[in-house]
C-alpha cells in the first residue's frame, strides 16, 4: 500500500492540476509546526513566480478544490501561501487496518530489486575486535536488514585482511619461538598438524609483539617480509600456518560477532582477490590506463573539476609489490564476477574517505566495473570517550569489543536489580538483551558520519532516548496484551482500529502511520539514525496514551477492543522496527 505521504500528496497534487497549475507543486511534507497541522505543503510559494500571482491566491485556488474531500478534516490557505493540512480520523484509522492486515505493515517492496554487497567488519585476524570495530558491525549489519526488508538482494561481507606483511611477522616470531615446528623444517614433505600450534590468546600476543620487535629490529622486520613474499608464492609451510591462523582467528571473530548480533553471508578475506591481480594489472596496462610514476604503476584519477588535490591511485610499489589499493580493485573484480551487482557499498572510517575517492574513481576509469554500478562510501565517525577524544581504557589502550559488551550489560543488570526482584540467571540473561539494545541504540540513534561521545550511564538509562526506554515501552504493551487475554479471554485478532477523537489516541495513530515513508526514507538515505527517531517517536507517543487511558480498566468493550487493536499494530511496528536496527525485546523487564 501507498505511503500515508502519497497519497496526501497525490490528492494536493490533483487540486493543483486542477485549478490549472503544474501538479509537481503538490508536494507533502510532515508539518514542521506540528502544533498548527499535520501535514503541510509550501508549493503555492514556488509556484507564484512561474504564474505570476500571489502565493496565497494560488494557495486558496488549491483548497477551494479539496472543501469536499474526505481525505481531510483540514485545509486551509495561510499567508504567504502555505497549505495545512490534517487528515480526517475516519481515513486514519481505515489506512492503519489496511497496514494491521498485511505482513509488512503495509510497506510495499520494491519492484525492481537490486544486487547489492555491503563490504562490512573488515577486522583483520590474528587480533581480537576492539572498540573501533563496533560501529561498522552495527551499521552496516542494519543497512543490510534494511535493504533486505525493502526488498533487495543483499550480501554482506566481512572481507577479513588476512595478507601482507602481519602474516609475515606472526610466522616469523612463531619461527623465533619455536623453530623446531615442523612448518619451519624445508626438507619436511608430509601432512602438516591438524591442530594449530597455538591458542587465540596465544595468537593475540604474538603479532603485537612481533610488530613492536621489528621497529627495533629491521634485520628481523627485513625476513618478515622475505617470508611474506614465500607466503604469498605458496611455500607450504607457511601456507599451512597461515590456514592454521585464518582457522583460530575466525572462529574467535564468530564467537564475538554472535554476541553482536551480527552475521556476514560471506567470510571473504583479501587473499580471495589475489588471484585477479595479475589478469587485473596486465588488463589496466594493455589498455593504457596506467603510467610508471618514480618506477610505480599508478593510476592518474584526478579530474579538472577537483577544487582538491586528488593523488594517483597506486597499483604495484617501485618493486612490483602490491597494495591495499590493488586488493581492493582486485575485489571489485571478484564481486564483479561472482555477483554482478547494482551497487556496492562500503561501511568504512570516515576518515579513509580520499582512499576509497581514489580506488572507486580508478575502477571506473579502468572499467573493470560498469558506470551504472554504484559505488558507495558510508563513511561514519568515531567513537568518542567523554573527553571528547577517540574512546580508550582507563590505561590509554583500545578496549577489546567483548570487555565494553560485558561493561554495558553489567551496567544494566545493576540498574535493573535497583527496583526489582528477578532471578539471577534471568536477570542476565535479560540484561545481555537489554545491553545489545543499549549498544547498538545508542550507535545508530546517532547520525553515522558524526562523531559521538559514549556515555555509558546514558545508553543503560530506562529513561530518555535509549535502547532500554524503547525495550521498556515494547514490555509494557506486551504486559498489556497479556493481561487483556487473560482477565478478557478474548483473543487479540481481528481487532478493528476505529477514530476515537481523543487527542493522545490521534498522535499515536499518526505515528504509526509514518512507519513506510519511514523504512523508505531510512533506505534512500542509508540512514539509519531516521529509523531510531521514528521508533523513539512512537514510543512517546504510545507512553502518552498509556497515561492518559486506562486500557485495561476501560468499561466500553468496543474502545477497548479498538485500542487493543491499536497498540497491538504499534508493538509489531516497534518489534519489525528493532529487528532492522539489529536488536531484539525481552518478555519482560
Amino acid at each position: 500500500m501507498k505511503s500515508i505521504l502519497n497519497i496526501i500528496t497525490e490528492e494536493i497534487s490533483g487540486a493543483f492540476e486542477a485549478k490549472g497549475y503544474d501538479r509537481s507543486y503538490g508536494k507533502v511534507t510532515l508539518s514542521n509546526r506540528p502544533d498548527l497541522c499535520q501535514y503541510q505543503c509550501n508549493g503555492a510559494l514556488a509556484a507564484a513566480k512561474e504564474y505570476k500571482k500571489a502565493p496565497i491566491m494560488i494557495a486558496e485556488d488549491v483548497v477551494s478544490s479539496l472543501k469536499d474531500n474526505k481525505l481531510f478534516n483540514k485545509v486551509e490557505a495561510i499567508k504567504p501561501g502555505f497549505i495545512n493540512i490534517d487528515v480526517s480520523n475516519d481515513f486514519l484509522a481505515d489506512y492503519l487496518n489496511d497496514m494491521n492486515k498485511d505482513e509488512k505493515h503495509g510497506f510495499e517492496e520494491v519492484d525492481n530489486p537490486k544486487t547489492i554487497v555491503i563490504d562490512y567488519g573488515g577486522p583483520n585476524v590474528a587480533k581480537p575486535l576492539h572498540v573501533g570495530h563496533l560501529r561498522s558491525a552495527v551499521i552496516g549489519e542494519s543497512l543490510k536488514r534494511l535493504a533486505r526488508f525493502v526488498g533487495h538482494e543483499v550480501i554482506g561481507d566481512v572481507h577479513l585482511g588476512d595478507w601482507g606483511l602481519q602474516m609475515g611477522l606472526i610466522i616469523t616470531e612463531l619461527k623465533k619461538r619455536q623453530p623446531e615446528l615442523v612448518y619451519f623444517d624445508e626438507e619436511y614433505d608430509g601432512e602438516y598438524p591438524e591442530e594449530a600450534p597455538f591458542t587465540i590468546s596465544e595468537l593475540e600476543e604474538i603479532y603485537p609483539a612481533a610488530n613492536e620487535y621489528s621497529k627495533e629490529n629491521p634485520e628481523f622486520k627485513e625476513e618478515a617480509k622475505q617470508t611474506t613474499f614465500l607466503l604469498q608464492n605458496g611455500h607450504r609451510g607457511y601456507t599451512a600456518l597461515w590456514n592454521h591462523i585464518l582457522n583460530v582467528s575466525i572462529a574467535d571473530l564468530k564467537r564475538n560477532y554472535d554476541n553482536l548480533d551480527v552475521s556476514f553471508d560471506l567470510w571473504k578475506k583479501e587473499s580471495d582477490a589475489q588471484k585477479y591481480i595479475p589478469d587485473m594489472v596486465k588488463y589496466m596496462k594493455e589498455n593504457n590506463y596506467t603510467r610508471i610514476s618514480d618506477g610505480a604503476l599508478v593510476i592518474d584519477v584526478k579530474e579538472e573539476t577537483d577544487t582538491r588535490e586528488i593523488p594517483p591511485c597506486m597499483v604495484l610499489k617501485s618493486d612490483g609489490a602490491t597494495l591495499y589499493n590493488t586488493t581492493d580493485l582486485a575485489t571489485i573484480v571478484e564481486r564483479e564476477k561472482l555477483f554482478d551487482p547494482d551497487r556496492i557499498i562500503y561501511v568504512v572510517d570516515k576518515r579513509q574517505e580520499l582512499y576509497f575517492e581514489q580506488v572507486f574513481r580508478a575502477a571506473k576509469k579502468t572499467k573493470i566495473i560498469g558506470d551504472d554500478v554504484e559505488l558507495i562510501f558510508q563513511g561514519f565517525g568515531t567513537m568518542n570517550g567523554k573527553d571528547g577524544k577517540p574512546f580508550k581504557t582507563r590505561d590509554g589502550g583500545v578496549m577489546r569489543l567483548e570487555y565494553l559488551i560485558e561493561s554495558i550489560n553489567e551496567e544494566v543488570y545493576s540498574k535493573m536489580m535497583e527496583n526489582r526482584t528477578i532471578p539471577e540467571e534471568e536477570a542476565r540473561e535479560i540484561a545481555k538483551i537489554v545491553g545489545l539494545a543499549a549498544l547498538k541504540y545508542g550507535d545508530l540513534s546517532n547520525q553515522a558520519s558524526k562523531d559521538y561521545i559514549f556515555d555509558i550511564d546514558r545508553f543503560t538509562s530506562f529513561e530518555g532516548n535509549t535502547g532500554p526506554y524503547i525495550l521498556y515501552t515494547i514490555v509494557r504493551i506486551k504486559s498489556i496484551l497479556k493481561n487483556y487475554e487473560k482477565i478478557t479471554g478474548s483473543s487479540l485478532k481481528n481487532g478493528v482500529i476505529r477514530p476515537y477523537d481523543i487527542e493522545s489516541q490521534i498522535n499515536l495513530m499518526l505515528e504509526a502511520s509514518k512507519f513506510n515513508e519511514t523504512i523508505a526514507n531510512a533506505y534512500e538515505e542509508l540512514a539509519p539514525h531516521k529509523l531510531c527517531k521514528y521508533v523513539y517517536d512512537l514510543s512517546n507517543a504510545f507512553n502518552t496514551f498509556y497515561h492518559e487511558n486506562k486500557i485495561i480498566a476501560e468499561e466500553d468493550k468496543e474502545k477497548q477492543e479498538s485500542w487493543i487493536a491499536l497498540i497491538k499494530l504499534v508493538l509489531e511496528i516497534l518489534e519489525t522496527s528493532i529487528n532492522i536496527l539489529g536488536f531484539k525485546a525481552p518478555e519482560r523487564m
